[in-house]
């Protein structure tokens, strides 16, 4: 059986390549056709200090990346020296790339591909460790290190941050929490307006909304991929405490959120969060709008509440109609404060 190849745009002549370079930037919808899912083989110890745990996240990834590549093929990028454990858990699948990493955040850290014309790119934003909250000296090269070995350019949007923290619809609607990216620890000095400026330039969109977020009680400061997700053109699905904690600073911005979004017009469904859990910790991130949508499925999270995890499952079945709903237990995720969504990074399709 021959090796899937993923190709490299072909190069451009300097005539076509100043032509392409005046047209804008198209980041597509994330539930459009893929050419192949990237994911990080977690291997810092200095992030992960924990033997017996940092096995229980590799062996997770494995599980999602095993799961995803049933459906399309799964890029897992590790230092050479993991291949060999690694190997251990995944499926002949999931191709493995010589590409060192400290965590498994692909999201995040990650390339954000777009098209310029018929060519894709890499939109860069970049990563450095939310505000230099954790060891990013793998993770904070990942983008262009993948960059290179695709032969895509590099176009640096002037930000950093993470793409976790803003949510695209692929049709130039951008939502994000300012505690995110308005914030001294990613882009010092920039004001809202020219964080959405550039933003919109980087993804090629139109419109954004804005909530406040919640600065500082999370390493992410509240990305908005773990609260609400666009489901398609406009249209978004948020999950939701049905008996939120007024004295919780998430459950107000959740709820802060839910009301701009309302008044932007868009169109909303609400999913309740899990009312029972497998794991109690209160700082567990326990979402359901936290999947990921891959060619012809959608992987999601169960956290073992027989009605909502139900109730989850019934609403990605509508919003993503013909496609299979796997769900799966993800909790080491949760307990590291993130989700399916946040360890997946599409290669859309040429």
């Amino acid at each position: 059986m021959k090796r899937r190849h993923f190709l490299a745009a072909s190069a451009a002549l300097p005539f076509a390549r100043s032509a392409m370079a005046s047209q804008p930037l198209h980041v597509r919808p994330e539930d459009g056709p893929h050419e192949a899912t990237f994911m990080m083989w977690p291997a810092s110890r200095a992030v992960h200090p924990e033997r017996a745990f940092l096995d229980i996240l590799q062996s997770t990834i494995a599980d999602i990346a095993n799961t995803i590549a049933a459906f399309e093929p799964v890029i897992m990028l590790a230092a050479a020296s993991d291949h060999a454990r690694a190997k251990q858990m995944l499926s002949a699948k999931v191709t493995l790339w010589d590409i060192p990493t400290d965590d498994l955040w692909a999201r995040d850290a990650g390339p954000l591909v777009a098209h310029r014309g018929s060519s894709r790119l890499v939109s860069h934003i970049k990563f450095n460790g939310w505000g230099n909250k954790q060891v990013h000296t793998h993770d904070g090269a990942l983008a262009g290190a993948i960059a290179n070995r695709l032969g895509f350019d590099l176009l640096d949007s002037g930000l950093f941050g993470e793409a976790g923290g803003v949510e695209h619809d692929g049709h130039g609607l951008l939502m994000a929490h300012e505690s995110s990216w308005v914030n001294e620890n990613r882009n010092p000095g920039l004001s809202r307006a020219e964080v959405e400026r550039r933003l919109l330039k980087a993804f090629g969109a139109e419109r954004m909304i804005w909530a406040q977020g919640v600065r500082g009680e999370d390493i992410t400061d509240y990305h908005i991929d773990s609260l609400a997700r666009f489901t398609g053109p406009n249209r978004v699905l948020i999950n939701l405490s049905d008996n939120p904690d007024w004295e919780d600073p998430f459950h107000v911005a959740a709820y802060e959120t839910y009301d701009n979004l309302k008044a932007a017009g868009v169109d909303l469904e609400v999913i309740p969060e899990p009312s029972y859990r497998r794991v109690k910790d209160v700082e567990f991130v326990a979402s359901y709008a936290n999947y990921y949508a891959c060619n012809g499925a959608v992987i999601a999270a169960q956290f073992g509440d027989a009605e909502t995890d139900e109730i989850a499952r019934e609403a990605l079945v509508r919003h993503y109609p013909g496609r299979e709903i796997v769900t799966l237990n993800v909790d080491a995720l949760g307990e590291v404060g993130g989700g399916i969504h946040c360890a997946t990074q599409q290669l859309p399709s040429a």
